[in-house]
């Protein structure tokens, strides 16, 4: 936040939703997310808000130095562009693969505080406060899964093969849920639930008729100066119902050898990225299997640290790391060839990136998971889970663990 900073406090607690509608009425574009997540907790916590009409193109993206901020997302898609890869399955909608505006509006909260750049008008809080909130909005959406329990299975099998054969070391394969609507809220979806299930990373992000409405629990990459943070999370377990079923669940994460070799293989991975990028040594793991507790589950999260070479854009970094080794696998292209070849679906912007580049190029991208992609045109939606494919994964296990980390999203669509 440049200076100076005005500040203004919030009459009620569902002033940030209602400043949602009013973005929704007045906006092409608009995102609104949550917190610095795990790697900076000397940090205040923050909410960020940004709004605006004017839809970047690709080169505005990549022109560095900006004296703008840039705000969107980057679909998993665009690795074609990367890459010499493709994407043969069938998309629930199309979606841009790169997706970016230009915020003329841009608010942080804090606590009971709104911190703005510049002076708002006396009437612009109470003009906010005056707005009603839907009675009934509708989050009910009939989903299915697009592929059956059996072929799931099958398919985790048929990975394992792979690895035998030396194809991949790892895989990470999703499957899809997708529905229908007359009428649909993603504002009111968002709320829901950022309520059942609170997330570092959850963020609600519109572009015309299409939204993300997100609950990460992941960060994909953070640029601070000359310094480059990834995060990447494999290992997951429920949490327990009690204290002492909690203690026990977070100590048999923390003691899986799979689950730790799950971690150390993407570890790797996202330092062999980072290495392209960084000064030789400073690529380091802060730390490595660290246990976190979310609303649900216990996360298994490395921490690598390093520091950029000189004259290093954000299209290097892009280049050099994405998509993300959580979400492929390694060795990541191969990976992803096997991916596209057994997978029902186009993964659009699902596995993809969200995130906020600052006029100084610094910036914070989170992984798109357990997150609802919606088209109000359409009038279609779609979500995805995935889990990682091992040697020794077992199947049943995997499925199970799709269905942990579909449940909030399942809770949401079901409009209770």
């Amino acid at each position: 936040m440049s200076s100076p900073t005005f500040t203004y406090p919030i009459p009620d607690k569902f002033w940030i939703e209602k400043l949602c509608h009013w973005a929704d009425l007045h906006f092409d574009f608009f995102a609104f997310s949550n917190g610095n997540g795990y790697t900076y907790p000397e940090e205040p916590f923050e909410t960020r808000f940004f709004a605006g009409n004017r839809q970047l193109t690709a080169s505005e993206l990549w022109s560095e130095p900006a004296d703008f901020r840039k705000v969107g997302i980057i679909g998993y898609d665009f690795k074609n562009s990367l890459e010499k890869l493709e994407s043969k399955n069938p998309a629930f909608f199309e979606l841009p693969e790169l997706c970016f505006f230009q915020p003329s509006f841009s608010l942080e909260v804090h606590g009971k505080t709104i911190l703005s750049e510049e002076e708002l008008p006396e009437e612009f809080i109470q003009q906010i406060d005056g707005i009603a909130l839907p009675q009934c909005p509708s989050t009910a959406c009939a989903v299915t899964p697009q592929i059956t329990k059996e072929y799931y299975l099958k398919t985790i099998r048929t990975i394992q093969d792979h690895i035998v054969e030396g194809n991949t070391y790892e895989s990470n394969f999703c499957q899809a849920y997708s529905g229908s609507f007359d009428s649909w809220d993603p504002i009111a979806a968002y709320f829901r639930l950022n309520q059942l299930s609170p997330m570092p990373f959850s963020a609600l992000f519109k572009a015309k008729s299409q939204w993300l409405v997100s609950a990460s629990p992941e960060r994909y990459l953070k640029r601070k100066g000359n310094k480059l943070i990834a995060q990447p999370i494999k290992g997951t377990i429920r949490r327990g119902k009690s204290a002492e079923e909690d203690r026990v669940n977070k100590e048999t994460l923390a003691g899986s050898e799979k689950e730790q070799a799950e971690n150390l293989m993407i570890t790797d991975l996202m330092r062999n990225d980072m290495s392209k990028i960084s000064e030789t040594g400073t690529v380091q793991v802060k730390e490595l299997f660290g246990i976190y507790p979310l609303p649900r589950v216990f996360q298994m999260i490395s921490t690598i640290v390093s520091e950029l070479k000189d004259e290093i854009s954000f299209a290097d970094i892009i280049q050099a790391s994405f998509p993300m080794g959580s979400m492929t696998g390694a060795p990541k292209i191969r990976t992803m060839e096997i991916i596209d070849e057994l997978e029902s679906f186009k993964r659009g912007w699902f596995s993809g990136a969200f995130g906020v580049i600052e006029k100084n190029g610094d910036f914070d991208f989170s992984v798109i998971i357990r997150s609802i992609i919606a088209d109000l045109e359409v009038k279609k939606l779609y979500f995805g889970v995935g889990s990682a494919v091992t040697y020794d994964a077992d199947p049943e296990q995997e499925y199970e663990e799709c269905g942990l980390k579909a449940q909030a999203i399942l809770e949401v669509l079901s409009g209770k």
